[in-house]
Protein backbone atom coordinates (compact mmCIF):
# COMPACT_ATOMS: atom_id res chain seq x y z
CA UNK A 1 0.00 0.00 0.00
CA UNK A 2 3.04 2.44 0.87
CA UNK A 3 4.57 1.94 -2.54
CA UNK A 4 0.76 2.92 -4.36
CA UNK A 5 0.84 5.84 -2.39
CA UNK A 6 4.37 7.02 -3.49
CA UNK A 7 4.05 5.95 -6.59
CA UNK A 8 0.49 7.91 -6.85
CA UNK A 9 2.09 10.93 -5.00
CA UNK A 10 5.33 10.62 -7.39
CA UNK A 11 2.52 10.94 -10.35
CA UNK A 12 0.34 13.57 -8.68
CA UNK A 13 3.66 15.70 -8.31
CA UNK A 14 4.95 15.12 -12.07
CA UNK A 15 8.26 13.35 -10.75
CA UNK A 16 7.00 10.05 -12.14
CA UNK A 17 5.38 9.98 -15.62
CA UNK A 18 3.20 8.08 -16.82
CA UNK A 19 5.31 5.13 -17.97
CA UNK A 20 6.94 4.82 -14.28
CA UNK A 21 9.78 7.19 -15.41
CA UNK A 22 11.60 9.68 -12.60
CA UNK A 23 11.30 13.13 -14.40
CA UNK A 24 14.48 13.31 -16.07
CA UNK A 25 15.71 10.10 -15.61
CA UNK A 26 17.15 8.23 -18.91
CA UNK A 27 15.48 5.01 -20.24
CA UNK A 28 16.85 4.07 -23.32
CA UNK A 29 18.20 0.31 -24.21
CA UNK A 30 21.50 1.95 -25.76
CA UNK A 31 22.05 3.88 -22.09
CA UNK A 32 20.81 0.25 -20.05
CA UNK A 33 22.80 -1.99 -21.83
CA UNK A 34 26.05 0.11 -22.63
CA UNK A 35 29.49 -1.35 -21.91
CA UNK A 36 30.64 1.56 -20.44
CA UNK A 37 27.95 0.68 -17.50
CA UNK A 38 30.44 -2.38 -16.43
CA UNK A 39 30.52 -1.51 -12.70
CA UNK A 40 26.58 -1.13 -12.64
CA UNK A 41 23.89 -1.75 -14.39
CA UNK A 42 19.95 -1.17 -13.33
CA UNK A 43 17.63 -4.70 -13.39
CA UNK A 44 14.93 -3.06 -14.54
CA UNK A 45 14.33 -0.25 -17.34
CA UNK A 46 12.49 2.19 -14.94
CA UNK A 47 11.20 2.90 -11.80
CA UNK A 48 8.00 2.29 -12.54
CA UNK A 49 8.70 -1.43 -14.36
CA UNK A 50 10.52 -2.38 -10.86
CA UNK A 51 7.73 -1.34 -9.24
CA UNK A 52 4.93 -3.00 -11.46
CA UNK A 53 7.16 -6.33 -11.40
CA UNK A 54 7.39 -5.73 -7.43
CA UNK A 55 3.62 -5.50 -7.00
CA UNK A 56 3.00 -8.15 -9.63
CA UNK A 57 1.13 -5.88 -11.74
CA UNK A 58 0.78 -6.61 -15.57
CA UNK A 59 -0.89 -5.06 -17.93
CA UNK A 60 -4.22 -6.70 -19.38
CA UNK A 61 -2.26 -8.02 -23.21
CA UNK A 62 -3.93 -7.04 -26.09
CA UNK A 63 -4.15 -9.73 -29.12
CA UNK A 64 -3.77 -8.85 -32.67
CA UNK A 65 -6.18 -11.59 -33.73
CA UNK A 66 -9.95 -12.24 -31.70
CA UNK A 67 -9.19 -15.70 -30.86
CA UNK A 68 -11.46 -17.56 -29.00
CA UNK A 69 -10.23 -20.63 -26.69
CA UNK A 70 -14.69 -21.49 -26.02
CA UNK A 71 -15.35 -21.99 -29.89
CA UNK A 72 -11.79 -24.34 -30.95
CA UNK A 73 -12.25 -26.66 -28.24
CA UNK A 74 -16.51 -26.80 -27.91
CA UNK A 75 -17.14 -26.26 -31.10
CA UNK A 76 -14.06 -27.19 -33.10
CA UNK A 77 -13.25 -30.38 -30.49
CA UNK A 78 -9.56 -29.43 -30.72
CA UNK A 79 -7.56 -30.17 -27.43
CA UNK A 80 -4.65 -28.11 -25.80
CA UNK A 81 -2.09 -30.25 -26.81
CA UNK A 82 -3.09 -29.86 -31.29
CA UNK A 83 -1.82 -25.85 -30.51
CA UNK A 84 0.55 -26.35 -27.87
CA UNK A 85 1.80 -29.22 -29.67
CA UNK A 86 5.15 -28.69 -27.57
CA UNK A 87 3.91 -28.96 -23.61
CA UNK A 88 4.33 -32.75 -23.45
CA UNK A 89 7.79 -32.54 -25.56
CA UNK A 90 9.66 -29.69 -22.90
CA UNK A 91 9.52 -26.88 -20.86
CA UNK A 92 8.06 -24.38 -23.30
CA UNK A 93 3.98 -24.86 -24.63
CA UNK A 94 4.80 -22.29 -27.27
CA UNK A 95 2.37 -19.77 -28.91
CA UNK A 96 1.20 -21.86 -32.04
CA UNK A 97 2.96 -20.63 -35.59
CA UNK A 98 0.57 -18.85 -38.12
CA UNK A 99 1.82 -21.96 -40.23
CA UNK A 100 -0.42 -23.85 -37.16
CA UNK A 101 -3.05 -21.99 -37.58
CA UNK A 102 -3.11 -22.05 -41.56
CA UNK A 103 -3.44 -25.73 -41.05
CA UNK A 104 -7.02 -25.39 -40.91
CA UNK A 105 -7.73 -21.69 -41.92
CA UNK A 106 -6.74 -22.40 -45.77
CA UNK A 107 -10.10 -23.81 -45.97
CA UNK A 108 -12.23 -22.75 -42.53
CA UNK A 109 -14.03 -19.99 -42.17
CA UNK A 110 -11.97 -18.04 -44.83
CA UNK A 111 -14.54 -15.37 -45.09
CA UNK A 112 -14.36 -14.39 -41.54
CA UNK A 113 -12.74 -11.08 -41.06
CA UNK A 114 -10.39 -12.26 -38.16
CA UNK A 115 -9.13 -14.91 -40.45
CA UNK A 116 -8.37 -12.45 -43.41
CA UNK A 117 -6.17 -11.09 -41.07
CA UNK A 118 -4.23 -14.33 -39.75
CA UNK A 119 -3.91 -15.21 -43.60
CA UNK A 120 -2.43 -11.74 -44.20
CA UNK A 121 -0.09 -12.59 -41.49
CA UNK A 122 0.95 -15.63 -43.77
CA UNK A 123 0.98 -14.35 -46.98
CA UNK A 124 3.66 -11.87 -45.57
CA UNK A 125 5.10 -14.75 -43.53
CA UNK A 126 4.85 -12.83 -40.20
CA UNK A 127 3.90 -14.26 -37.06
CA UNK A 128 1.03 -12.43 -35.50
CA UNK A 129 2.59 -10.45 -32.40
CA UNK A 130 0.63 -12.74 -29.72
CA UNK A 131 1.10 -11.28 -26.17
CA UNK A 132 1.90 -13.92 -23.76
CA UNK A 133 -0.13 -14.00 -21.06
CA UNK A 134 1.09 -16.28 -18.50
CA UNK A 135 4.73 -16.26 -17.59
CA UNK A 136 7.39 -14.91 -14.54
CA UNK A 137 9.77 -11.75 -14.72
CA UNK A 138 13.35 -12.75 -14.66
CA UNK A 139 13.69 -11.40 -11.40
CA UNK A 140 11.68 -14.43 -9.97
CA UNK A 141 13.92 -17.25 -11.46
CA UNK A 142 11.41 -19.67 -11.89
CA UNK A 143 12.32 -22.17 -14.23
CA UNK A 144 8.79 -24.03 -15.17
CA UNK A 145 8.86 -26.74 -17.32
CA UNK A 146 5.40 -28.44 -19.03
CA UNK A 147 6.14 -32.00 -19.54
CA UNK A 148 6.36 -33.05 -16.23
CA UNK A 149 3.61 -31.29 -15.35
CA UNK A 150 1.67 -33.13 -18.20
CA UNK A 151 3.47 -36.41 -17.31
CA UNK A 152 1.94 -36.11 -14.10
CA UNK A 153 -1.75 -35.52 -15.49
CA UNK A 154 -1.83 -32.36 -14.47
CA UNK A 155 -4.86 -30.76 -16.17
CA UNK A 156 -4.43 -27.86 -18.82
CA UNK A 157 -7.11 -26.07 -16.47
CA UNK A 158 -5.53 -26.64 -12.94
CA UNK A 159 -2.88 -23.64 -13.57
CA UNK A 160 -4.52 -22.04 -17.06
CA UNK A 161 -8.50 -21.91 -15.78
CA UNK A 162 -10.93 -23.50 -17.86
CA UNK A 163 -10.36 -22.28 -21.33
CA UNK A 164 -13.54 -23.93 -22.77
CA UNK A 165 -15.26 -21.10 -21.79
CA UNK A 166 -13.07 -18.43 -22.53
CA UNK A 167 -13.49 -16.01 -25.37
CA UNK A 168 -10.67 -13.80 -24.60
CA UNK A 169 -7.53 -15.23 -23.62
CA UNK A 170 -6.82 -13.62 -20.13
CA UNK A 171 -4.87 -14.51 -17.09
CA UNK A 172 -7.59 -15.85 -14.48
CA UNK A 173 -5.24 -18.05 -12.39
CA UNK A 174 -2.93 -16.35 -10.32
CA UNK A 175 0.35 -18.25 -10.54
CA UNK A 176 2.31 -17.21 -7.22
CA UNK A 177 4.58 -19.25 -5.28
CA UNK A 178 2.02 -20.29 -2.93
CA UNK A 179 -0.02 -21.75 -5.16
CA UNK A 180 2.55 -23.74 -6.64
CA UNK A 181 3.63 -25.22 -3.43
CA UNK A 182 0.59 -25.80 -2.36
CA UNK A 183 -0.19 -27.84 -5.86
CA UNK A 184 3.05 -29.34 -4.90
CA UNK A 185 2.10 -30.14 -1.41
CA UNK A 186 -0.91 -31.65 -2.53
CA UNK A 187 0.26 -33.71 -5.34
CA UNK A 188 3.63 -34.63 -2.97
CA UNK A 189 5.67 -33.50 -5.38
CA UNK A 190 8.85 -31.51 -4.69
CA UNK A 191 9.19 -28.06 -2.90
CA UNK A 192 12.87 -28.13 -2.67
CA UNK A 193 14.08 -24.37 -4.12
CA UNK A 194 16.38 -25.83 -7.20
CA UNK A 195 12.68 -27.72 -8.42
CA UNK A 196 11.50 -24.74 -9.98
CA UNK A 197 13.96 -21.81 -9.42
CA UNK A 198 17.68 -21.39 -10.70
Amino acid sequence: MLAGAVIATGLAVGIITSDGVLSGQETTPTEIESPESSVFTPAHRSLGEAVRHFLGIRPEPVQPIAYSHQLHLNEVGLTCDFCHDSAARGPIARIPSVETCMFCHLGVATDSPEIELLTSYYDRGEEPPWQRVYGWTEEAHVLFNHAPHIRAEVDCATCHGDMREATVTQRVVDHSMSFCVDCHNQQQASIECLTCHY
